[in-house]
């Protein structure tokens, strides 16, 4: 089905990516500040029992990346669950999702900004925050082909490097260098709900496939290209997930992790050079994430102003780069707002609960699609309802609060706005 929403934007932006380009743009969202930093935070809620987390949040990104999929092969326009909401529930579902993912996402943008900043030069972390994300910003003027090409650079240093700091990290464990400092038990020993916290906030490190489904108007072929995109990026990233997180775990042990600024650093031992190439990747990483997460930001901000849902000067695209310019510019000095007043940590938990919250969404959108829409089982629609408001409710309650009442804001903003629009009665 080609709704008017889809009709509407198919000439509105250029189709650059390929397949293998939405991969990279995903890998280089998923593969970003959250491999070199959440295992601290996961660590603290759960010890070891982080890796049973770990294996929750990969089962629920799994189940979000099928219905994203699923909606993504009718709905191949820009916004994501915004546009998919509005399709399949309603314009105040459809709201309700690009409300939740802009606000989890420039927290999202405003905390990997930071944390490439202490990265960087930690005692001048909020300029150089700054200047990362006016730089970002104009790379993606340039239009997405930019985005992408930036994407495939910090995908292709930051896997290598990895890869090659894997290889030492378990060169040092099997040869002895390196004790293993935790066994095979003791997983539960946090209980079950610190094992769901971790879980949600290991989430957070997952998000970047809904990066490539916001992206729908610019990919080629999206029917057939985004649903393999997203699958295979998302498996890529759960592999070198689990492997990081199975190392920091074995040989840092929970307690040390948990106490860490830099866990990969501390990985090999802090020892030359490898703890700099360890620094020096997670800076990569962030920038690549960084980019991802604005654009995805931009292309949101422009479907929503589209529908009217947003200031219409929002829906303005350059006439030379084909790129959301106001979108862009917007975001980025919101972005940039979240940098000057706020701190990394605390913006981890609001992000990931309005994140899952958006998924949640998503979710009911691709339950009620028409059968002929569907390829998916409606368990996996179910499944992750449920899964996504598990998380969410289990994540520090300072970011649950924080995320309810910005929905209930933006929701009651709406609402008096269109009472305002409507014609007066007789």
């Amino acid at each position: 089905m080609t709704g008017p929403m889809e009709s509407q934007n198919v000439s509105g932006l250029r189709r650059h990516l390929g397949t293998g380009s939405a991969i990279v743009v995903g890998l280089a969202a998923m593969i970003g500040a959250g491999v070199f930093y959440v295992w601290v935070p996961a660590a603290a809620a759960a010890g070891s029992g982080l890796l049973i987390g770990l294996l929750i949040a990969g089962i629920i990104a799994s189940l979000n990346a099928l219905s994203s999929a699923q909606l993504a092969m009718s709905h191949p326009v820009s916004g994501g669950a915004y546009a998919f909401g509005r399709a399949t529930l309603g314009a105040r579902w459809g709201f309700s999702a690009g409300w939740l993912f802009l606000a989890g996402k420039t927290a999202s943008a405003g905390a990997i900004a930071l944390i490439l900043g202490g990265y960087v030069w930690p005692e001048q972390a909020r300029p150089v925050a700054v200047v990362a994300i006016l730089v970002l910003g104009a790379v993606n003027l340039a239009g997405i082909r930019s985005t992408a090409r930036l994407s495939a650079v910090v995908v292709f240093l930051v896997l290598g490097g990895l890869t090659a700091l894997v290889i030492v990290t378990g060169a040092g464990l099997v040869g002895g260098d390196l004790p293993a400092m935790v066994g095979p038990g003791g997983w539960l020993d946090s209980g079950w709900l610190g094992i769901l916290q971790s879980a949600g906030l290991l989430f957070f490190a997952f998000a970047g496939y809904a990066r490539m489904a916001t992206l729908g108007e610019e990919v080629r072929d999206p029917r057939r290209s985004l649903p393999r995109a997203i699958l295979i990026a998302l498996g890529l990233a759960l592999v070198i997930y689990g492997v990081v997180g199975w190392l920091c775990v074995v040989v840092l042990g929970p307690a040390t992790l948990a106490a860490s600024t830099s866990p990969l650093a501390d990985l090999v031992g802090g020892a030359e050079p490898w703890a700099g190439l360890a620094r020096l990747l997670a800076a990569l990483a962030c920038l690549g994430s960084l980019a991802g997460i604005l654009a995805g930001l931009s292309r949101t901000g422009l479907a929503m102003a589209r529908e009217g849902d947003l200031p219409g000067a929002l829906s303005r695209i350059s006439a030379v780069r084909r790129s959301p310019v106001t979108a862009e510019v917007t975001m980025g000095l919101v972005a940039i707002l979240g940098v000057l007043v706020l701190d990394p940590a605390q913006l981890v938990g609001f992000s990931a609960c309005a994140v899952l919250g958006y998924y949640a969404i998503a979710h009911l959108a691709a339950l009620r699609q028409p059968p002929e829409q569907r390829w998916l089982p409606r368990w996996v629609q179910v499944a992750g309802v449920a899964g996504c408001l598990l998380l969410a409710l289990t994540l520090p309650w300072p970011g649950i609060i924080a995320a309810a009442a910005w929905l209930a804001l933006g929701l009651l903003s709406r609402d008096l706005r269109l009472r305002r629009s409507r014609p007066a009665g007789p």
